[in-house]
């Protein structure tokens, strides 16, 4: 079984037919009015359905340049590993107009990439569209319509009070065959480890939603958007009755970093590593189950250090909001913005004491200092910079106390061909320490034709050679 972004472009039909001859009798009750006999969603997708759209991205992708040829040509020969000639790229997927002025949610990775988006209306008027705000962390993106106004909006219900067994409807473009509803109930809230993105904290649904739902509304009976349609566990691509929706509360934190005209996601930073509790460490502290997350270690001068947490302390919920794991916690500490103060249970010594913490953005500190790689040389293309504990939760790598990571990559560039990544951390160049990004550009400007650069990637250290 794999999990699937539900973008792909398959043409599937399928026919299901509910209820055969021959089923054992049952009790049947007898409707007593019209209105039990008539009983439909009907209302619901009517005053919903206007609000979800369709979402079309392209990308034409240039051919490699005449300097990344040249540095090809010039330390591979002709064996020179070059980049696939220019292509068109394309996505189809689904979106949510959650604003009357055009704004509209749908899967980050639905546009990743692209350079041209339009969004198609259910009433089949078209528009183009500027990508306001992108998070592939929560995997959700924010547009604006041109020239949109007055649009009908979908209202943004409160995804914390579902409940297992509540009926929802999904509605979005599966396989490109037009708007599409499906009906089911909700049959998981909270699910973690699925693999998808950063943040995993899902409702699971069984409303069939199949390639082209991403970015698609999940919605209550009540006619409001209670999550956004993101993946599917399926064995062929296709729906199997395992889907996965990001919550409506995540939807407002980025809606409202758009509309403060953020380009990015403000998450708090707690400033301490955390692992999940298992049965051993349940055991070892007196818990009856596992639950919480426990912590390992804490930075100096961050939010954890000041409020007195240590390494041992067991975090049992926040804000009373119980969390089971860091993907659980990652989520209710970020639903709390970066402002003020939250209320975290902890569990010390076989006691449980409550702790308040300071809610803060990571700081950028040191500056980040960023310098594009213009020389000629392996890391042509890449954009570096200081780590900090901002740059840090940003690229999801390990801080450290200082030195240079890889923050942009153009998928063209010189960097991108011969392996670099982004988040990869540059320690060394020709054995010469990188503690700064200033560092960085002059090591590789005056190395003469011959590179031999050191890399952390996740926690994995090697070098690499280039040149002669």
């Amino acid at each position: 079984m794999r999990f699937l972004p539900i973008r792909r472009s398959l043409i599937v039909l399928a026919v299901a037919c509910l209820g055969a001859a021959g089923a054992h009798a049952q009790d049947r009750a007898v409707p007593t009015s019209r209105a039990q006999v008539q009983l439909s969603f009907a209302p619901v997708v009517r005053e919903t359905a206007g609000a979800v759209v369709n979402v079309y991205a392209t990308r034409s992708d240039r051919r490699q340049n005449a300097a990344m040829e040249e540095f090809f040509r010039r330390f591979f020969g002709d064996g020179a590993p070059g980049l696939p000639p220019g292509r068109s790229q394309s996505s189809l997927g689904s979106g949510v107009i959650v604003d009357p002025s055009g704004l509209v949610i749908t899967n980050n990775h639905v546009i990743e990439n692209m350079n041209e988006v339009k969004v198609a209306l259910a009433d089949r008027r078209e528009f183009e569209a500027d990508i306001v705000l992108r998070d592939p962390r929560i995997d959700l993106a924010v547009l604006k319509l041109k020239g949109a106004t007055s649009l009908k909006a979908i209202e943004i219900g409160d995804s914390e009070a579902l409940q297992v067994g509540d009926i929802v409807l999904a509605v979005g473009n599966p396989f490109g065959v037009g708007q599409t509803v499906t009906q089911g109930i909700v049959s998981a809230l909270a699910r973690t480890q699925v693999g998808i993105s950063d943040y995993q904290f899902f409702i699971q649904t069984d409303a069939a939603i199949n390639p082209g739902n991403s970015g698609g509304a999940l919605i209550d009976m009540g006619g409001r958007l209670v999550g956004i349609n993101t993946a599917i566990y399926s064995r062929s691509g296709g729906s199997i009755g395992i889907g996965f929706a990001i919550p409506s509360s995540m939807v407002k934190v980025v809606l409202n970093s758009a509309k403060s005209g953020a380009r990015r996601v403000v998450r708090p930073w707690l400033g301490a590593r955390l692992q999940a509790v298992d049965g051993e460490i349940a055991t070892s502290l007196g818990l009856d189950h596992p639950t919480g997350v426990l912590i390992t270690s804490v930075y100096d001068r961050s939010p954890a250090a000041e409020a007195g947490l240590k390494r041992g302390d067991a975090i049992l919920a926040v804000d009373g909001q119980p969390v089971d794991n860091p993907d659980a916690f990652g989520y209710r500490f970020t639903l709390k913005g970066a402002q003020g103060q939250v209320p975290l249970t902890v569990l010390r010594g076989g006691k449980q004491t409550g702790i308040q913490v300071r809610l803060a953005p990571p700081p950028e500190v040191p500056p980040r200092d960023p310098v594009r790689i213009r020389s000629r040389s392996p890391l042509a293309g890449a954009t570096l910079v200081n780590i900090s504990p901002a740059v840090a939760e940003e690229l999801q790598i390990d801080m450290s106390d200082d030195g240079v990571a890889i923050a942009e990559l153009d998928e063209q560039s010189v960097a991108a061909s011969v392996g670099f990544q982004k988040g990869d951390q540059i320690v060394a160049v020709n054995d010469e320490r990188i503690a700064s990004t200033k560092d960085a550009e002059r090591f590789l400007n005056r190395s003469g034709g011959y590179w031999e650069i050191t890399i952390n990637r996740g926690g994995r250290v090697f070098t690499t050679v280039f040149g002669r």
